[in-house]
């Protein structure tokens, strides 16, 4: 496990919780209060801790490992994921992927070289739910998309003060890119191509980094987006999706909390029936071992990636549209 921060703890305390058989072998964090805070949660449940090498070379030259988990700030990524992939480790790697869509074909080339698994700990891109929804909207079942409108809100930016997800050297962006890195992976995943074209403002709200963000888009099919991020709301973490199209109408979040449907002559929304969804790290086991493709590629990743770049050249054009193909 790269990064013992605390999504890190949160991950740790769902694999220990899995009991899959899974096991840490080894950490790498150069912080001895982040590790310690770690490796607390093994005492407290009355095991060992694994050891932590904050050097990531010398982990990797050191320890026989099959498997790495990264989750460490944005700008770590790609370097971190390269080193994994070329070190024969498959890969599940935190969101946001990577800080642009330069580093984002760059991580994918090297997937394809080494030939090792890369997986996005997108909770949405894994959820059974949202996959669901991909496969109705494939199909043609629910008709011809028309347009998707998400909405993001979360007391982020008081919440994320003075800590590296406020800097942009190491968070690439703002409360739209972090938390709001899930939006925008759903959203592309849900649309299934390229934006054609894409319009944004952005708000700092006197921070370091945008808190409060609207992005409106069109798709090359020409489908229309449109997308709100504010992360100055009231305490709370929360999401709505809505997917319009020819013959139905889908609610989910970008999580995946939830899938309702409308169809065409129906007066509510009902729930669509899926498996339950399981933790990203049991997802990522579950790719490994070949029980199902893998639902969150680079590619996915890569897509997410452009969007925030054209999202960052609009607003920095004021608003202007960014033609993207």
């Amino acid at each position: 496990m790269i990064g013992c921060g605390g999504m890190a703890r949160y991950h740790i305390r769902e694999i220990m919780q899995q009991g899959d058989g899974s096991q840490i072998a080894v950490m790498c964090e150069p912080s001895d209060a982040a590790y310690e805070a770690s490796a607390q949660l093994y005492r407290d449940a009355g095991l060992e801790p694994p050891p932590n090498q904050p050097d990531l070379a010398r982990l990797l030259a050191d320890h026989p490992l099959d498997a790495a988990f990264i989750i460490t700030p944005h700008a770590f990524h790609h370097d971190q994921t390269v080193a994994c992939l070329e070190a024969g480790l498959d890969v599940l790697l935190e969101k946001p992927m990577v800080m642009n869509g330069a580093e984002a074909e760059d991580l994918i080339a090297v997937q394809q070289r080494t030939g090792r698994l890369l997986v996005v700990a997108f909770p949405g891109s894994l959820s059974p739910r949202i996959r669901k929804a991909v496969a109705m909207l494939r199909s043609g079942e629910v008709g011809r998309l028309l347009s998707i409108s998400a909405t993001v809100w979360q007391d982020w930016g008081p919440n994320t003060a003075g800590t590296w997800r406020q800097v942009p050297a190491l968070a690439g962006g703002g409360f739209l890119f972090d938390t709001g890195a899930h939006m925008l992976n759903t959203v592309v995943d849900l649309a299934g191509e390229e934006f054609a074209q894409v319009a944004a403002w952005l708000d700092n709200n006197d921070r370091p980094v945008e808190t409060v963000g609207m992005v409106m888009g069109r798709l090359r099919s020409g489908a229309w987006v449109t997308m709100h991020a504010c992360g100055e709301a009231i305490p709370s973490c929360a999401s709505d999706v809505r997917v319009f199209c020819s013959e139905a109408m889908l609610r989910t979040g970008i999580w995946g909390e939830r899938l309702e449907i409308q169809r065409r002559g129906a007066q509510q929304l009902r729930r669509v029936n899926t498996p339950p969804s399981t933790g990203v790290w049991q997802q990522f086991q579950a790719v490994r071992r070949g029980e199902t493709a893998n639902p969150s590629p680079p590619e996915v990743g890569l897509r997410m990636a452009r969007l925030y770049d054209a999202i960052k050249a609009s607003a920095s054009q004021g608003g202007q549209p960014v033609q993207l193909a």
